[in-house]
């Protein structure tokens, strides 16, 4: 996965590298303001939205009445108290899925931020967040939150960008439905359909992206922005059919290897890696960051790099603050759009101002 070629970069721009992306830098609220306030929620949104953050970002989901649902996961285990609500409806692997409960199953679960659960016990996963249930945070549809989205631009006058990524599309085939069809058909409804909208549509699932590209994209007749997110192999993000018809983990070290991002580009307008992806952790320390080889396979094949995800409590050594990793993404890795649980840091760093 790691190659040779690094640049060591000692503070300041690196304009070869920076050249490559577009030339406009974005704050995307990565579920929001989830650094604030339970992510998914609407308070989420509206946080983000009012600290200035150019895109919202949804994780999108499918119930058992094919309503399109925001909320990170497919699995509501660590997110909702479904265990106390519906104690009898797991799977045998013990945990309980979106797709098995109704719209109006999912408003009686309450929501919070994501957490551990030790027997009785839940632990968040963020400790120093919004507390664990409280006040009362529900689930909401995707089409819920574009309306929500659509009445704030219009009692506001200022408007707003979607990021909406498709969950585990191949699991939903497993199901017999077609998550990325009903996504982009409402995307549609609500006017984001074109290159000149503010949308951006993404998936771990590259069989899928390649999918919406060639077929469902000219189906609904539109032209959206795609982004393929990308995984190591062992993070089993996505699975895809064999030769033989069976279903098996889907393999991503070709994303990492030469020519991996040109492939990507046939299909996509950019990639969303974590950071980790470019930035040789081991190598690298405060004032002295070492770039993987990624860095400049993106800015190769023409891609833009929209990196994942900037979080007060995961910050790498070499990063003492939120504005020196601000910094380091997006003046020495060059990515044009970084995604965070924080966007009003972002959007400081950015020198843009806040709506409110």
């Amino acid at each position: 996965m790691r190659g040779t070629y690094c640049v060591t970069l000692w503070g300041g721009v690196f304009a070869a590298l920076v050249a490559g992306c577009a030339s406009e830098r974005m704050i995307v609220a990565y579920r929001g303001a989830a650094g604030y306030v339970p992510e998914h929620t609407f308070a989420s949104k509206v946080l983000a939205f009012a600290q200035g953050a150019d895109y919202l970002q949804q994780d999108v989901v499918l119930s058992k009445d094919n309503q399109l649902i925001v909320a990170q996961s497919h699995i509501l285990d660590n997110m909702t108290d479904v265990a106390e609500k519906f104690p009898h409806r797991q799977r045998a692997d013990g945990h309980f899925y979106v797709i098995d409960f109704t719209v109006e199953e999912l408003s009686l679960l309450r929501a919070t931020n994501s957490f551990y659960t030790r027997g009785k016990r839940h632990t968040p996963v963020y400790g120093q967040r919004f507390p664990l249930w409280k006040p009362g945070f529900r689930l909401h549809t995707f089409e819920e939150e574009l309306q929500f989205i659509r009445g704030l631009e219009q009692t506001t006058g200022k408007k707003i960008g979607i990021y909406s990524e498709i969950k585990v599309p191949w699991f939903h085939h497993q199901e017999g439905k077609d998550i990325a069809a009903l996504t982009l058909a409402l995307l549609k409804k609500y006017g984001y359909q074109s290159r000149s909208d503010l949308v951006y549509v993404q998936t771990y699932d590259f069989n899928e992206l390649k999918r919406i590209k060639r077929e469902l994209l000219p189906k609904y007749e539109m032209n959206v922005k795609l982004i393929q997110r990308v995984a190591y192999t062992d993070q089993r993000e996505t699975q895809e059919k064999d030769s033989r018809g069976k279903w098996i983990n889907y393999n991503y070290n070709w994303m990492f290897e030469p020519g991996g991002m040109q492939k990507i580009a046939k299909y996509a307008d950019g990639v969303g890696p974590d950071w980790r992806m470019l930035i040789e952790n081991e190598w690298s320390k405060v004032g002295a960051v070492r770039l993987s080889p990624m860095v400049s396979a993106i800015q190769d094949a023409k891609l833009e790099c929209h990196v994942h995800t900037v979080r007060k409590e995961t910050l790498p050594s070499y990063a003492r603050t939120m504005d020196e990793m601000f910094s380091i993404l997006f003046k020495q890795t060059g990515a044009n759009v970084v995604l965070t649980d924080f966007p009003d840091l972002g959007v400081k760093f950015l020198g843009k101002p806040a709506r409110y």
